[in-house]
């Protein structure tokens, strides 16, 4: 069973909301119900596959089995810059093994399972935030609930635990129960339009007229592959967060009229907003703030510039180790830095950016380029050369 994508898994949660609901309105915690339903999704999106179980609970327990360790090394011996990326390395380790360790010969590949991409970025981002100091206890109920919530097990929206933490112990009232539920009735029926209709619609365009191997076919494919891919994902995320209301949990959204943006700094601020938030907060800023600490670039463009294509490329493998991958990366990393570089020393944009016919300029040529990033991520070049 797919999440949020098969009609048993729509059954299933319509069956498994409605004590949710009742818990809701009475007023009580829904947290322990949200994770015995947590439990039975993973198992159902698995279909008992007991290779892929068995690695899901020695992927929790290694989890968190080095946030308490590194919890308690930090509190004793303060901040080690060796250790604490010692143990952010053992954190990514398991999705190191699942995307370079090729499967067994019977196909059971290491850490072979749904989701282990999004609740790596978790896991790693406890580990950070103890080396930070901005997490001071690493509870088990809490660590592991976030890690199966299932929501957003599969495939995000990626929520920041102390975040996730606060709903959690949180118990609304009556009426804001009622407020967060009827929002999220609206954000399952808007995402089942754009996943169901909208994005199958596109997607239908992209194979009738878009697969011939032409300059007319390359375009139409690029433009009806770029909106399915954001009705696709962007129709999860909004049921992904709708369904996440009912338990309690306000999952942060993932998209915000992406296709509005008049540069690239804010289109991956409106795409994709918790992945690309994530690579922000813990790698862009991080590389900008190693780079300025060591004093040998003078120049905050150029920092910004370095910081831009590593955050990027490692964006781009962290989606995968294909070319089309890592080329989309390094794309948006260089025109992230060509961006910048433009908006700092061009005295041509500084006097005409607010004037109308420059926005409109300015969103015309980003959707272009929006739109040429997503061709070259789908990996659809490798059928022109």
């Amino acid at each position: 069973m797919q999440l949020f994508t098969d009609s048993s898994f729509f059954l299933w949660l319509i069956v498994l909301t409605i004590p949710a609901f009742i818990l809701g309105l009475m007023e009580r915690s829904i947290k322990v119900y949200g994770f015995a339903t947590s439990l039975l999704f993973v198992w159902l999106s698995m279909g008992g596959n007991r290779p892929a179980l068995i690695f899901l609970a020695i992927y929790l327990i290694w989890e968190y089995g080095g946030a308490i360790v590194y919890e308690r090394l930090r509190m004793k011996k303060g901040r080690k810059a060796g250790t604490y990326y010692l143990f952010l390395l053992l954190s990514i380790l398991p999705l190191a093994l699942n995307k370079f360790v090729p499967g067994r010969p019977a196909g059971v590949s290491v850490f072979g399972f749904l989701g282990i991409s999004y609740m790596t970025f978790k896991a790693a981002q406890v580990i950070i935030q103890i080396y930070d100091g901005q997490i001071k206890e690493v509870g088990l109920f809490p660590y592991l609930y976030m890690m199966i919530f299932f929501p957003v097990f599969t495939s995000g929206p990626i929520d920041r635990s102390e975040r996730f933490r606060q709903d959690l112990e949180q118990v609304p009232t009556r009426a804001e129960y009622l407020d967060l539920a009827g929002e999220g009735i609206f954000r399952i029926f808007l995402g089942l339009l754009y996943k169901i209709v909208l994005a199958a619609i596109f997607y239908q365009l992209m194979q009738t007229y878009g697969m011939e191997r032409s300059w007319t076919g390359g375009l139409i494919y690029m433009y009806t592959y770029g909106f399915y891919l954001f009705f696709d994902f962007a129709g999860y995320s909004l049921m992904a967060v709708g369904a996440s209301y009912f338990f309690g949990i306000r999952t942060p959204d993932n998209f915000n009229r992406p296709f509005q943006s008049l540069d690239l700094k804010e289109f991956w601020d409106r795409w994709h907003i918790s992945l690309s938030h994530w690579f922000r907060d813990f790698v862009f800023s991080r590389v900008s703030m190693d780079l300025m600490r060591t004093r040998k670039l003078k120049s905050r463009l150029t920092v910004a510039c370095i910081a831009f294509i590593v955050n990027m490329g490692l964006m781009g493998l962290w989606h995968g180790t294909k070319s089309c991958y890592l080329l989309y990366g390094l794309y948006h990393g260089v025109l992230l830095s060509l961006t910048e570089i433009y908006q700092k020393k061009s005295k041509f944009h500084k006097k005409h950016r607010k004037t109308k016919w420059y926005r409109v300029l300015e969103w015309f040529v980003t959707f272009q380029l929006v739109m040429i990033g997503f061709f070259l991520f789908s990996g659809r070049l490798e059928a022109y050369l």
